[in-house]
């Protein structure tokens, strides 16, 4: 891989031509701007991260969660770009230096693709082609078209809704650059190589997504898969590094956790360095507010988090460059940390994932997510009927479901859906099961 094909300014399904890298507003700058202002990243506001909405409680939900995994994107693109400038000398520095703000935009793209309610609503629309009343249309579809469908995937999704030409928009998308595009392809495959696992896109955006690769000098595998970009790695430790401590976070303040367990978790983080367990003594004697005490922690950890994904990328920086590494960064990082993260989610999978609150939140996604995608998709195979007519009648415009094959009209179901947040989702619901029917003025 060579660092001026992976950095590449042009814009998806755009001319080529040649573009400044020291415009006051680099077009990787633009990339960011453009995503702090769609409105399907403000909707992020209004879907759950891991427990419910908040009420007297501001808990995460996935817009502050993807302004935070942006923020450590920033500061692990700005220690990697530091390193590349004292060893890739042919590269121009302005362009190295716009690597910070590659990361953090892809990072907040990186959960666009998420449905409402979690990862419950992904199982919940996946679950209605693998075990519901969509199993009886697998004839009607290929076998990756059926993997799409059954396996419904948030990062293929993010794809999707970046590079997609919806109704009424214009070609390309979110037109962004190839090079914030192939940074947020985790998995850099379709579906059929994931066996059901996470895979990188749906087969609408199969010619999309080998545009991308090809554009940033991304090869193919001999077994079909291809290589990720060098900075997909550090978005995903900043997703690594900020959901797990953020997680326990919002358990404290739920009372969840109590503070000596989140002190029995955290601590262990500082072992070895005792400049760090100094702060942490002073700050426990001046300051008496445990989330402030938490806080602090939380920070410090994370601190320490960047610095070692940063110091294992650099150490295995000439696989990566090969595309001979495919690990995540923190199972890398010194043995004490990588065990403190396994036990912090560990930890998070008894007590926070599987807490009451979170599994409520998941339930009502299976019912309300399950029973939206059986109205619509009923409603796309028989078109005619007065019933379906009403019900598409309220899909938007830009989400063409009376066009193209099956597949596509299907994909265009998932997309509104997808789209939705908790709130309208759940409003949806009542609104089609007739719920708030006596509330309705006569």
């Amino acid at each position: 891989m060579q660092w001026i094909n992976l950095l590449n300014a042009n814009r998806f399904k755009q001319e080529t031509k040649n573009l400044n890298p020291v415009e006051i507003r680099s077009q990787f700058q633009r990339d960011y701007d453009r995503i702090i202002f769609a409105p399907s990243f403000r909707r992020l506001q209004n879907k759950t991260q891991v427990f419910p909405l908040p009420g007297s409680v501001y808990v995460h939900n996935r817009l502050t969660h993807s302004l935070e995994v942006a923020s450590v994107g920033r500061s692990l693109g700005r220690k990697v770009a530091n390193y590349l400038m004292s060893v890739e000398k042919n590269i121009p520095i302005q362009l190295l230096e716009e690597i910070p703000t590659i990361v953090s935009t892809a990072c907040l793209c990186h959960d666009m693709g998420n449905p409402p309610f979690g990862h419950s609503g992904e199982d919940a629309l996946s679950k209605y082609f693998r075990e519901g009343a969509g199993q009886k249309l697998r004839k009607e579809f290929s076998e990756q078209q059926w993997f799409d469908l059954s396996y419904f995937e948030g990062n293929a999704n993010a794809l999707r809704l970046m590079t997609h030409q919806f109704r009424g928009r214009r070609q390309g998308g979110f037109v962004n650059t190839y090079a914030t595009l192939a940074s947020i392809i985790k998995y850099p495959y379709a579906s059929t190589h994931s066996g059901g696992a996470k895979y990188g896109f749906f087969e609408t955006e199969k010619d999309s997504f080998k545009e991308i690769m090809g554009q940033t000098g991304l090869h193919q595998k001999p077994d079909g898969t291809y290589s990720r970009h060098p900075l997909v790695f550090l978005v995903e430790a900043a997703d690594d590094i900020s959901y797990v401590l953020m997680d326990m976070e919002d358990a404290h303040r739920l009372n969840i956790l109590s503070f000596e367990e989140m002190l029995t978790y955290l601590s262990p983080f500082y072992e070895e360095d005792e400049l760090l367990m100094a702060n942490f003594k002073k700050v426990q004697q001046e300051v008496s507010d445990k989330n402030e005490i938490i806080a602090f922690l939380r920070a410090s950890i994370i601190n320490k988090l960047i610095n070692a994904c940063a110091d294992v990328f650099v150490s295995n920086y000439e696989d990566i460059m090969k595309g001979n590494f495919t690990d995540a960064l923190y199972k890398h990082m010194p043995d004490h940390l990588m065990q403190n993260m396994k036990a912090c989610k560990t930890m998070s999978v008894k007590r926070i994932y599987n807490h009451r609150s979170v599994v409520k939140i998941q339930l009502a996604g299976y019912h309300v997510l399950g029973t939206l995608l059986e109205e619509f998709i009923n409603a796309i195979q028989n078109p005619g009927e007065s019933y379906s007519q009403q019900l598409m009648s309220l899909i938007p415009a830009q989400f063409d479901v009376l066009n193209g094959s099956l597949y596509e009209k299907t994909r265009s179901v998932l997309d509104f859906i997808s789209g939705m947040t908790d709130i309208y989702a759940v409003q949806l619901f009542r609104d089609i099961r007739g719920i708030d029917f006596e509330q309705w003025p006569v």
